[in-house]
């Protein structure tokens, strides 16, 4: 009896090898099969390149503002401190962070509540870059037709010589965007010097490159791949999704049964809907997909595909709209644009901005009121408590007295929490602007028979600016009687 041979086939071919009783071997992986995205024009992409100025010119610029005679914006690692404009940041102040990182994470589940995937098709890093970079390739290389036919010939002197340019102009993009980046965590005129003369130290040369190698290969080489495949947010926006979220949709009662016809034709005497059928929504797609088969999780929400299809519709002196952003019930229940708005701002909405609303008011609250002093109070643990001449008791601290605004400013500091409990030695401290001082304290109480009892003590030290009493902190601690 013949054995069934063994074949590696792809999807379309599988279902008639397993008919035919064949042995098939599948691949765990499809093969990418590259995309050539098509150039459009129209609404949405015009908003999508003003996003890729306003956040490259965020980005690019941000190192290079100054403030203050420092760098605007400066997460200073090695020194522990962050400065972004007029506000530091000291590793105490993590909670802002915090608050920052809920903010983001609420905006973007209203956000995708709203109309799906804003982020991703107009402000995401990966759709950005690309953008950028596919801008690059059909400056040097032509549009679609063009580079696909230039991928399928020969190599030649015009091939590569268009090649190596495209890939140099990436290279040079994606090493000025590594360096921008370090530029954040490292000044970035002391960087660019040391760049210039070749004296980069370790971290600054790795994270340069690094993050220039993975913009070079994001952008241009993986491109759809990583939003289909590596960014967990594809897969988890249907749970924020419902029947209400405005989506990109294709109207397939209006377009259906779709057909190629003549521009003058009437697509009703033929039996035919308004779509002609000409690909130009998947030419277009920077993933590659048919958004006439329905939402799908590789819709990056970019809208190209909107303004391609509207092109076509004007064309053939159709109405626009054939592919839009609508929703599944307006869809299926032929709203209007009015009635559609009102299902869209619904109670989960208008709960998710009132959270977004409240948590930003509460920051920007607590940021206002925040005081431009941080005092931490350690008991030196090598001396519980001695006595002194006189028959005082004194307990030994440290104190870390941190200026948080950027002026030098002098420091008092008391005590306070026992009968004639009092400082020992200097209590005017001054303290550089966004600096630190620690500072041994030596503490004293004068025990008399029956005032204070031995054990431990609650006491309080109140540290406050000496030309603005408004300043202060309280920090307490525990004094030691024996």
């Amino acid at each position: 009896m013949a054995q069934p041979s063994l074949k590696l086939v792809d999807k379309k071919t599988n279902d008639a090898a397993v008919r035919s009783g064949e042995a098939v071997e599948q691949s765990l992986y499809e093969v990418r099969k590259k995309i050539y995205p098509r150039a459009v024009t129209g609404w949405f992409a015009a908003w999508r390149w003003v996003l890729v100025w306003a956040t490259q010119l965020v980005f690019y610029g941000g190192p290079w503002l100054a403030w203050n005679d420092r760098q605007a914006v400066l997460f200073d690692i090695v020194h522990r401190k962050f400065y972004i404009f007029g506000l530091v940041f000291w590793p105490q102040d993590v909670i802002y962070l915090t608050i920052l990182l809920i903010i983001s994470a609420l905006a973007l589940f209203l956000f995708t509540a709203v109309a799906g995937r804003l982020w991703c098709g107009y402000a995401c890093p990966q759709t950005v870059y690309t953008e950028i970079f596919l801008w690059v390739e059909r400056l040097i290389e032509g549009d679609r037709g063009r580079r696909m036919k230039l991928d399928r010939g020969p190599l030649t002197a015009r091939k590569f010589t268009r090649k190596a340019a495209k890939h140099g102009v990436w290279v040079a993009i994606a090493l000025w965007t590594g360096f921008t980046f370090v530029g954040y965590f490292t000044p970035v005129r002391e960087l660019w010097g040391e760049v210039m003369t070749l004296a980069t130290g370790p971290w600054e040369t790795f994270w340069s490159l690094f993050y220039g190698f993975a913009t070079y290969g994001n952008a241009g080489w993986m491109r759809e791949q990583v939003c289909i495949y590596m960014c967990p947010y594809a897969r988890f926006q249907s749970a924020m999704f419902d029947q209400d979220t405005l989506i990109i949709t294709y109207d397939r009662d209006r377009g259906e049964p779709r057909g190629s016809r003549a521009r003058r034709a009437d697509p009703r005497a033929l039996g035919l809907g308004d779509c002609v059928d000409c690909g130009i929504c998947v030419q277009v797609c920077p993933t590659g997909i048919d958004i006439r088969n329905g939402l799908q999780y590789e819709c990056i929400g970019c809208a190209a595909c909107i303004d391609g299809c509207n092109q076509v519709m004007e064309k053939m002196a159709y109405p626009r709209g054939l592919i839009r952003y609508s929703t599944q019930h307006a869809l299926e229940r032929k709203f209007t644009p009015k009635q559609m708005l009102a299902h869209i701002f619904r109670v989960r909405v208008l709960v998710y901005t009132a959270i977004v609303w409240g948590v930003i008011v509460a920051a920007a609250v607590g940021l206002y009121a925040r005081t431009p002093l941080k005092v931490d109070v350690i008991r030196d643990r090598a001396a519980i408590a001695r006595e002194v001449e006189g028959g005082d008791v004194e307990n030994v601290y440290q104190l870390r007295i941190m200026n948080t605004s950027e002026r030098e400013r002098v420091f008092d500091v008391e005590v306070m929490g026992l009968p004639s409990i009092h400082v020992e030695g200097e209590t005017h401290l001054l303290v550089g602007g966004a600096g630190s001082r620690l500072v041994p304290m030596r503490v004293r109480v004068h025990v008399q028979p029956g005032a204070v009892a031995p054990g431990a003590h609650r006491i309080d030290f109140l540290v406050h600016a000496h030309d603005d009493p408004a300043v202060f902190v309280r920090e307490s601690s525990i004094f030691i009687v024996r």
